[in-house]
């Protein structure tokens, strides 16, 4: 049996380097790192700059963070992308001026923070709750989302890409005559993309967090990346059997990035938690990448236990599957 399953990474590995899967896994680690580092870090990281209009100069003791501008005009302008605050003490009372984010309570924040800048000395001392500085939280986001991403669509199409090479070069016929065990060539498989991912994950965290950051909250990281990666092995896995060729499988990939994944991305970024989404099992693998990658380790059984079973019910699919694939093909 050992020398089967060797044989078959052996086999596994040749096929996953001359379709170039490691060197798009490469590609994507250091495009994704570069982005993060040269282009997203460097972006402005200023909260909610605030513009203030006063032309009869009432508010002569204010914030230092206030931008002063010369008109209405100016004020309407600087406060057309949708993120800044404009307040106009022209009348009697202050007037704020803000495109709204789509969120009640966000808005409210926003208008109330502008309104605690018209004086410098109503500030309210606040507990500063962890360590860690705009920039960082901005990299955990950030890497938490291309890592999931990556994940979630990549890994389902690269593992389904082996297969489906695998079918057009009549290997999978030729396994169906030979006495190969069924589970034997599963798990070569899953395990080669298990590892891939883990390294993945381990090196994009060291990266883009640094060594001290990205270690400190790695066993959590690699933990929410082995699940979601042997869920999304799994399912790629059983898709790329039951599929007759690659441009049936592409519109699956299509509907899973745009119309499965997207939704997750918005309600993590707007904290939405709440409605159908609490249905969606992507959002709660999401979730729990998103905390692993804060250093908060998800204490959930039922998490855990659902995604135990949801691996179990998925090897079982594949192995039927692929038993009634090799049967046909043989």
């Amino acid at each position: 049996m050992w020398r089967e399953f060797f044989a078959l990474l052996k086999k596994d590995f040749k096929l996953m380097l001359s379709g170039r899967f490691f060197l798009l896994m490469t590609g994507s680690l250091i495009l994704y790192s570069c982005y993060i580092n040269f282009i997203y870090a460097g972006l402005d990281q200023n909260i909610y700059p605030v513009y203030l209009y006063d032309p009869l100069c009432v508010h002569n003791e204010t914030s230092s963070e206030l931008i002063k501008v010369e008109s209405s005009e100016e004020l309407q302008a600087q406060t057309g992308d949708g993120y800044a605050v404009g307040i106009d003490v022209s009348g009697k009372t202050p007037d704020i001026s803000m495109i709204s984010s789509g969120i009640s309570s966000i808005d409210q924040y926003r208008a109330a923070y502008a309104m605690s800048l018209l004086s410098s000395k109503n500030h309210t001392a606040a507990e500063i709750i962890g360590t860690d500085n705009r920039e960082m939280k901005s990299r955990r986001e950030i890497t938490c989302e291309l890592l999931f991403f990556e994940l979630a669509a990549v890994g389902f199409l690269g593992i389904a890409s082996v297969l489906f090479k695998e079918k057009q070069m009549g290997i999978i016929r030729v396994h169906g005559v030979l006495p190969v065990g069924k589970t034997v060539f599963i798990l070569s498989k899953l395990l080669l993309f298990l590892i891939c991912d883990l390294v993945f994950s381990l090196l994009l965290t060291v990266i883009n967090l640094g060594v001290s950051e990205g270690f400190a909250v790695l066993p959590y990281i690699l933990l929410q990346t082995g699940i979601l990666s042997l869920i999304m092995a799994l399912t790629g896995f059983s898709c790329a059997i039951l599929l007759r060729d690659f441009k049936q499988f592409s519109l699956l990939y299509l509907v899973l990035a745009i119309f499965i994944t997207t939704p997750v991305f918005l309600a993590g970024q707007t904290g939405t938690a709440r409605g159908w989404i609490n249905y969606h099992p992507m959002y709660h693998l999401f979730m729990a990448m998103k905390n692993a990658y804060r250093g908060i380790p998800s204490e959930n059984g039922i998490y855990y236990a659902i995604c135990g079973l949801t691996i179990v019910l998925l090897s079982g699919l594949v192995r039927r599957t692929l038993i009634r694939e090799m049967a046909k093909e043989g």
